[in-house]
């Protein structure tokens, strides 16, 4: 893992990338990116990197959840950080990427998840 800092529009940001087989993953302002070559295919089948559905909150990386902040029934908006990870040393925060209602939380702080593993679901707005 390499601590990075990236310009973008002329603002300076920090993060990490590492890269595991053959598939980069980003970490930027609280969201962690992947990227892999056109062609690589996961164990599932599909793209590695794919993005999840609408109001699937998936593992990006394989590592232990820390805290959840939300809870069944919650409603919760657009950036709003649902629960912590960490992984390759470091804290990872997921957010909501739609305004919503929490439908299910499917971890507890201490387990450990694989890439990809549903950790919760929204019903988006």
């Amino acid at each position: 893992m390499k601590k990075v800092s990236i310009e973008i529009n002329g603002q300076t940001h920090e993060g990490t990338i590492a890269n595991s087989r053959g598939t980069f993953w980003v970490h930027l302002n609280g969201e962690t990116f992947t990227y892999s070559p056109p062609g690589r295919q996961n164990r599932r089948g599909g793209a590695r990197g794919a993005a999840a559905q609408p109001g699937e909150i998936v593992a990006p990386m394989p590592g232990k959840i820390v805290k959840i902040l939300v809870q069944k029934g919650d409603d919760v908006v657009a950036g709003q950080v649902l629960l912590v990870m960490e992984a390759m040393k470091m804290e990872y925060t997921l957010k909501a990427q739609a305004d919503g209602k929490v439908e299910a939380v499917a971890c507890v702080p201490g387990d450990q998840v694989a890439l990809g593993q549903n950790l919760a679901k929204l019903s988006v707005a």
